[in-house]
């Protein structure tokens, strides 16, 4: 895809939230994009937000569980950048009005001490690179009308990222098992969905590994401080101005989000 194509995408995608109004997806105008075309694309954004201001604070893993995968008709993880205006306090109300289409979805963040620079990350890397983990919300959303992604959309797209609300109780990887750790979502008080941490790659440790070896030939390094989201235990669930979201993680803890007008 020509440079001059790949602004011109980036720049109806931006346009999309700055009108409030979805657009048709990429693939349509663009039949023979690639997942390294879409790639592209997500970076001249992540460009624009960064001359506007904003900071990249950590990267998410989107389409880590076989559930979403199904759920969104891809079959493959991609990633996306996690910028300082996208992150929520927990009990403070969000502003629902400024995403097009919500989902929430409950993931285990890492907070990184070290940095991770792949590739050749492997486990061991990861767990020592790890300061702790909170449990977290993720708001997903999409500019393309009626979620209707491909691979290609959903990473033009920024992995679909919108918003971020991370508990207040930090763990040791050493304190907890990811891969048996369970969650029960709730939205509005009632129980919507459950799932574990093996729903994550088998272990959200290994959504870790896989980041930060597909962004660092790519010259992205995972920065000590950054919050990496490895992917959602559950479907993800559509949200509204009222809705109140609970997300219980056992010895991890629990993590609200509460959406205003």
């Amino acid at each position: 895809m020509e440079s001059a194509v790949v602004r011109e995408v980036a720049d109806r995608l931006l346009l999309a939230y700055a009108k409030g109004e979805p657009t048709a997806p990429v693939i349509d105008s663009q039949p023979g994009a690639t997942v390294e075309d879409a790639y592209r694309i997500q970076q001249e954004q992540v460009r624009t937000w960064v001359e506007r201001g904003q900071i990249i604070k950590g990267h998410k893993v989107g389409l880590a569980s076989r559930a979403m995968q199904e759920q969104m008709g891809v079959d493959q993880p991609d990633y996306g950048h996690l910028l300082s205006d996208m992150f929520h306090l927990e009990h403070h109300p969000i502003p629902a009005g400024a995403y097009l289409q919500p989902r929430i979805e409950p993931e285990i963040a890492f907070v990184l001490g070290k940095k991770l620079s792949g590739p050749g990350v492997t486990v061991a890397d990861a767990i020592r690179a790890t300061e702790f983990v909170v449990p977290a919300l993720e708001i997903v959303d999409s500019r393309i009308t009626d979620w209707k992604i491909s691979i290609v959309d959903t990473i033009a797209d920024n992995a679909s990222s919108g918003g971020v609300v991370l508990g207040s109780k930090p763990t040791a990887l050493s304190d907890v098992d990811l891969r048996l750790t369970g969650c029960t979502l709730q939205l509005g008080g009632e129980l919507v969905a459950t799932g574990a941490g093996a729903a994550v790659l088998g272990s959200p440790v290994n959504a870790l590994v896989w980041l930060a070896n597909t962004v660092g030939p790519l010259g992205i390094d995972l920065e000590p401080g950054h919050v990496i989201l490895p992917g959602s235990m559950t479907r993800a669930f559509p949200v509204k101005p009222g809705d109140t979201v609970f997300a219980n993680m056992g010895d991890l803890g629990g993590v609200t989000a509460v959406f205003g007008s």
